[in-house]
């Protein structure tokens, strides 16, 4: 779709309004987690390359110069593209990378690392990230950018794509939940009958699992339901999301609750929970820690 150059400086600013804002709302615990990490580098690329098109925008008719090559307003129909190509080149990959580490936080797996090793580490995936996926973008992709054939004085309109990971993302996390939500479900439904003796301690167990998950899912939706509903109204809508504004803080920090909602209904850490021993990934819009621990007073 073509949407003026106006319109899409003025919703990247705003866009990178809401990345900081939401960024300083995580800073205590931003370093804790790769998805923190990553909305603060994120953050930072997202305002440099937002202030560099829009001061190349400004300066266009002037024949703006860097490195020798004459930069026009052709150049920033094909910035926003190619911005747009590699945000949405970055979203399997961060889905991917955050639910390991969430995994990772609520099995104790890297329970040893020091909290400066995982800070480390995080920064090194982090940048490892992006330039993999800027090397996928310019070497290995099929990205053809899409430009009028008219003198750059006549450019107002850029052509820009739409994104489909979002809606692709959602759909398979929230399937997942719900899958999980139905086994639990389930397993406690054929111990409806008379158990044996050596039942007593299985039965126990999934009752504990079935609150773990139940908690899990209606914190979730207690918080983010009227984003989901926003989501689905936004996808049945004939517009679409452009590709340029596809990654940003406030789908981060949803995708943050909802892959620690998944990976708490699939692992499951009943007895942990119970006994204050499990960690909960860092979130600051659900109150998991203190859910949960009213939770385990309840059933203790």
């Amino acid at each position: 779709m073509n949407i003026s150059i106006p319109s899409i400086l003025l919703s990247l600013v705003g866009k990178c309004l809401l990345n900081w804002t939401l960024v300083f709302l995580q800073s205590n615990h931003i370093r804790k987690s790769f998805l923190g990490v990553f909305s603060l580098s994120f953050a930072v690329i997202d305002t440099t390359l937002t202030l560099f098109v829009t001061t190349l925008h400004i300066y266009a008719d002037g024949y703006a110069v860097l490195l020798g090559m004459q930069l026009t307003r052709y150049h920033v129909c094909l910035l926003v593209q190619i911005l747009g190509h590699i945000y949405s080149a970055l979203q399997w990959p961060v889905v991917v990378l955050a639910g390991l580490d969430h995994l990772c936080t609520v099995t104790q797996r890297l329970q040893p690392t020091t909290a400066r090793a995982r800070w480390y580490l995080y920064i090194f995936v982090t940048s490892f990230l992006w330039y993999l996926t800027a090397a996928y973008v310019f070497l290995l992709s099929h990205f053809i950018p899409v430009l009028e054939d008219v003198p750059h004085s006549q450019i107002h309109q850029c052509w820009v794509s739409h994104t489909s990971q979002i809606l692709q993302v959602t759909m398979l996390l929230l399937l997942t939940l719900g899958c999980a939500t139905l086994h639990a479900g389930c397993s406690t439904q054929l111990l409806k009958n008379p158990p044996l003796k050596d039942q007593i301690a299985d039965q126990s167990r999934l009752h504990t699992s079935r609150s773990v998950v139940y908690l899990a899912v209606h914190t979730f939706l207690n918080t983010w339901a009227p984003f989901l509903v926003f989501l689905a109204m936004l996808f049945l809508l004939p517009v679409g999301i452009p590709a340029y504004l596809g990654l940003n803080a406030a789908w981060l920090c949803f995708l943050n609750s909802l892959l620690i909602s998944v990976v708490l209904c699939v692992v499951r850490p009943a007895s942990q929970l119970a006994q204050g021993l499990a960690t909960v990934p860092a979130d600051s819009f659900c109150e998991w820690r203190f859910k949960f621990s009213l939770a385990a007073e309840d059933r203790t």
